[in-house]
């Protein structure tokens, strides 16, 4: 049985009937993933799975997951119990990379207040808005975390609206050419946008507080597509509401789904999408074929093309030898 914690696209769900019979959660919640993968030989992963699944599954081969980050998958459990992780790193870089240009711009257009005030205060208190706009060409762009996405990100500012970029990485030899590579304070002074597009751990995890949020320019904008837990969500919405950042643009928070009564729900300048920044038709056709060839690949016995986990390798041969 294939085990998906949510729903697919439907050419991808065509194919995984033809590999073996597909389940569904009815919910992404740990209660109904925990319950309703029971025989699973394969999970597909958009939500959190809960480590106990990996132990109480022997039939269970691998989680792929339906994206890039591994956060989601308790990897190291996962590998104890010889089973393989996979993902398909890249395939939705180009959707998260527009997600950021089409946020930053819609916040220096000054468009959650422009929305707004068109509905309820009027035309004329609406255009209002327009005489402070600002545009995005030729302003600095911060990048933190150069991989698919910030690579993504670079071409279209740097190529597209002739950005100036700065990055926060631990490869800059690998930066492409027109990209100066910096430290994250120095970045922060620097830039007109900031994004944050890393992989959340303990050395990203609480990057951005307070400190790092005064250093930031009165008029620049955050951009968060990483994970919520990377940024002090406290520090932000004072940030905010005391002018010491102009905007934000925010697709992941500490608690998810965002609570009802977050401060950031009644904020005009903040834009906030529930984890999305990923996800369009053509992007969710791409992931989905990549989790079908990992699946194809592992039920054919072979290591996956995008292993993430290799030490699982020799127990996963174990449990599974013919």
């Amino acid at each position: 049985m294939i085990f998906s914690t949510h729903p697919l696209h439907p050419a991808v769900t065509t194919e995984l009937h033809r590999l073996g019979t597909l389940v569904i959660a009815s919910e992404p919640s740990p209660e109904a993933i925990v319950r309703q993968s029971a025989g699973a030989s394969i999970i597909v992963v958009r939500a959190p799975i809960p480590a106990e699944i990996f132990a109480r599954e022997k039939g269970l081969k691998a989680a792929v997951r339906h994206g890039a980050g591994l956060d989601m998958i308790p990897v190291e459990v996962a590998t104890q119990a010889g089973v393989l992780v996979a993902n398909v790193p890249g395939v939705n870089a180009p959707t998260v990379a527009e997600h950021c240009i089409w946020s930053s711009l819609a916040l220096l257009r000054r468009y959650p207040a422009v929305s707004a005030d068109l509905r309820s205060n009027g035309w004329a208190t609406a255009r209002a808005h327009s005489d402070h706009g600002r545009e995005l060409s030729g302003r600095t762009l911060g990048i933190v975390g150069m991989g698919n996405v910030g690579n993504a990100l670079f071409r279209i500012a740097h190529h597209g609206f002739g950005m100036k970029v700065l990055a926060v990485t631990s490869r800059p030899e690998a930066l492409p050419d027109g990209a100066e590579a910096v430290d994250l304070n120095d970045m922060l002074a620097r830039s007109d946008v900031v994004v944050l597009c890393c992989p959340l751990n303990d050395k990203t995890r609480g990057m951005i507080g307070a400190g790092q949020l005064a250093l930031m320019q009165p008029r620049a904008i955050l951009v968060n597509v990483a994970r919520g837990p990377v940024v002090d969500e406290t520090a932000l919405v004072d940030a905010l509401s005391s002018g010491v950042i102009s905007g934000a643009a925010l697709d992941v928070f500490e608690r998810q789904p965002l609570p009802a009564d977050h401060p950031f729900l009644s904020m005009r300048n903040v834009i906030l999408t529930p984890h999305m920044a990923g996800i369009t038709e053509e992007s969710m056709l791409r992931m989905g074929q990549g989790v079908v060839a990992e699946t194809r690949r592992i039920l054919a016995g072979e290591k996956p093309l995008n292993f993430c986990n290799p030490d699982a390798w020799e127990a996963y041969q174990a449990r599974f030898a013919r």
